[in-house]
């Protein structure tokens, strides 16, 4: 995951003799040792950064409480260097909270859980205390702001992307009905988000199933392609200069 001024990259490592999942990071280009941000014996996936850079959400899989949403601090800057500080509770229950997702201003934090019974998107103020809007109607996951203009897409039960504008009156949120952004229906990897918007707002980079795929196809059959590199200089021929 990159930060907000797009110089380091955060990543999972099970590099540790723990073999727990934690976070570190590197610079962008390579260069510069690795870091390690994290030191938990439970596994961790980052969410997203605040857009100051000083604050990383990420989601903890705790044995006893499930998924949990926590905050990690960081210290410093480029110049002076960076330094990890003590990662702190933003939510933690009996049920499942994951991919927390900062605003672009920074004032609050999507993310998805199962309180419910099933899968929903909900927004908290950051950094809290404050209330609790719940934004899918009908089950929704992986929470992904526009930086473009007030809404906040997500993924319904069916694989399609949901938007729900938002307004902000003081220290409430409030969202309206969510529609149907695109009929097409996307494609899923386990526990990942498989699509990103774009920072127009228009667009998506998504795995994309075949327009004529039902919402409830089986999906029990995998492709290999061969020369990947030549089919792809094929459909996406480079210009010469």
């Amino acid at each position: 995951m990159w930060t907000p001024d797009g110089r380091r990259i955060v990543f999972v490592s099970t590099r540790d003799k723990s073999g727990a999942a934690n976070l570190y990071w590197q610079r962008a280009d390579g260069t510069g040792e690795i870091q390690r941000l994290t030191e938990s014996n439970n596994g961790q996936l980052p969410g997203s950064w605040h857009p100051s850079g000083k604050y990383l959400a990420f989601h903890e899989t705790n044995p006893q409480t499930g998924n949990d949403i926590l905050i990690l601090p960081m210290e410093g800057d480029e110049a002076s260097g960076w330094k990890p500080g003590k990662p702190t509770v933003f939510l933690k229950t009996s049920t499942n909270e994951s991919e927390p997702m900062f605003s672009p201003d920074g004032r609050w934090l999507a993310y998805h859980s199962n309180e419910s019974g099933r899968v929903e998107v909900f927004v908290r103020p950051f950094p809290g205390p404050g209330g609790k809007w719940q934004i899918s109607a009908a089950g929704g996951a992986y929470p992904t702001w526009s930086r473009a203009r007030h809404e906040l897409f997500y993924t319904a039960p069916d694989n399609r992307i949901m938007v729900a504008p938002y307004t902000v009156e003081g220290d409430s949120f409030k969202a309206d009905k969510p529609r149907l952004w695109s009929e097409r229906i996307t494609q899923t990897r386990p526990r990942l988000r498989s699509f990103d918007l774009h920072p127009d707002g228009e667009r998506f980079a998504v795995a994309a199933a075949p327009a004529d795929t039902p919402a409830d196809a089986r999906r029990d059959k995998v492709v290999f392609i061969f020369n990947f590199f030549d089919e792809l200089r094929r459909i996406a021929p480079v210009a010469k200069k």
